[in-house]
């Protein structure tokens, strides 16, 4: 007989999920994300979870953690009633619906605070995901960190009745 995988489950964040989150952020960029950028790029991107700033925007956004028997392997956080902030998840857990789970999550949050749309400005990694959830891309960005050019792209999604 097959082993049942364990039902991954959701919580909020706490101040002490900062050093784990940091380190899905760190390798969900070094391992997902080198098709689409450069080593240069990834390694400015990842000196994010260094900085203080990192824990604070965490815990300024309502930040949601995605776990498997109790452990965080994915976390995902809404800036405002309408933008998704960030969504990461481990790359050992990539494609088994832990994303899918969060970003369901953050609609449904969305909508119950009253957005009529949701926003998020993907990755280039990320942008085949929101656009088979429904998101449209609506303008390229390119932002600076520290001191590395980097794409992306803001993508909108308008949330129906029963988000």
């Amino acid at each position: 007989m097959g082993q049942t995988l364990p039902k991954p489950g959701l919580r909020p964040f706490l101040p002490a999920d900062v050093p784990i989150l940091a380190a899905i952020f760190t390798s969900s960029i070094e391992e997902l994300t080198g098709d689409d950028y450069s080593e240069a790029q990834q390694q400015a991107w990842m000196e994010v979870a260094d900085s203080e700033e990192f824990g604070k925007h965490l815990a300024s956004d309502l930040t949601l953690i995605a776990t498997l028997d109790g452990s965080p392997v994915g976390f995902a956080s809404l800036r405002g009633n309408d933008h998704i902030r960030m969504l990461y998840v481990h790359p050992a857990v990539s494609g088994q619906g832990i994303a899918t789970m969060l970003v369901d999550a953050l609609e449904k949050l969305a909508g119950g605070r009253g957005a009529q749309s949701l926003n998020v400005d993907a990755s280039d990694t990320a942008q085949g995901f929101f656009a088979k959830r429904g998101y449209t891309a609506q303008q390229r960005n390119s932002v600076t960190i520290n001191d590395e050019w980097l794409a992306n792209t803001t993508m909108k999604k308008t949330l129906g009745a029963g988000q």
